[in-house]
């Protein structure tokens, strides 16, 4: 079976090796085209690109899916199925072409959390089980018929970097296992269930990242977990942006404490290893934190240099 495989940073990687080790032809790779990084701006590859280059996969990498030029030389290599990972959306020309299909695998369990970022929004709204899913890319988003599916347990203290790291590999083992499945050409295509209450998983953005200091301890908590390491939950110190990383719930009564009135939230600190912010139903102790211009550090670290 020929398999062209579609990809572009590390969460499809995994995947990619698992076929590759496998024994799965992978005859091309379709990855995101180079981009300049840094302040030398430095041209740089996609991981997959990395990976696919050092097993000796041939790559494209398109501007445009639409392009004549491009969907002629996809045809060329006669796919049997294409495998989709962390990819853009795909153009009918290019997904209905291999003969068994194009399956993609989805961070969550469709239906549930359909979109750009279910990871993240499955840690923001405290969920405690989340999975990975295996489908047929149809012309909407996230819809088509569910090959397989697998639970993954979202522990308390998991962030969504933590939930990332452990899914990209169970999920590279569900590909294996789809792809497996759909040579032998007995596996389930089973339609998706609309009928219930969905929770979506958009696309985050700068402004989505704001935390809202008037809320329960949890949900911040869960807010600033599903946020980090990337691209991280952030609020406005003295006219600066602060990126919060890590936080605790504090159920203990606080010391006597200094406290700051900023817009929106009350800072307490001891100026030397804590500092906690409060919220309408109790306190969250700050762990780590960055403030704009400076890079990541511990909270202790922090109180050493800065000055309320």
């Amino acid at each position: 079976m020929r398999i062209i495989f579609m990809g572009t940073p590390d969460f499809a990687v995994a995947t990619l090796q698992r076929l590759v080790e496998n024994g799965f032809e992978v005859v091309a790779v379709i990855t995101a085209p180079d981009k300049p990084v840094g302040r030398g701006q430095k041209m740089s590859e996609s991981p997959v690109k990395k990976y696919a280059l050092s097993q000796g996969i041939p790559v494209l990498q398109p501007e445009k899916l639409k392009n004549k030029a491009f969907l002629e030389k996809l045809a060329t290599y006669k796919a049997d199925l294409q495998v989709v990972v962390a990819f853009r959306m795909l153009p009918e020309a290019v997904w209905a072409m291999p003969k068994m299909g194009t399956i993609n695998l989805h961070g969550s369990l469709l239906p549930q959390y359909r979109g750009a970022a279910p990871i993240n929004w499955a840690v923001i709204n405290g969920e405690i089980i989340t999975g990975v899913t295996t489908f047929f890319i149809e012309k909407e988003i996230d819809t088509g018929n569910i090959i397989f599916s697998e639970n993954i347990e979202i522990k308390e203290t998991d962030t969504a970097g933590d939930l990332h790291d452990r899914m990209m590999w169970i999920g590279g083992d569900l590909m294996v296992k789809t792809v497996k499945a759909i040579a032998s050409g007995v596996y389930p295509s089973v339609k998706q269930d609309f009928s219930q209450e969905l929770k979506p998983a958009p696309k985050i953005f700068k402004e989505t990242c704001k935390i809202d200091w008037q809320q329960e301890a949890k949900n911040i908590y869960d807010f600033v977990r599903g946020l980090s390491p990337y691209p991280a939950a952030w609020t406005i110190l003295d006219g600066k942006v602060l990126k919060i990383f890590e936080t605790e719930i504090v159920t203990d009564e606080l010391p006597e404490l200094d406290n700051f009135e900023f817009e929106g939230f009350t800072l307490k600190t001891d100026h030397k290893k804590s500092l906690f912010i409060q919220t309408i139903d109790g306190h969250l102790a700050i762990k780590s934190l960055q403030l704009e211009g400076k890079k990541r550090i511990t909270t202790e670290e922090f109180l050493r240099g800065y000055r309320f």
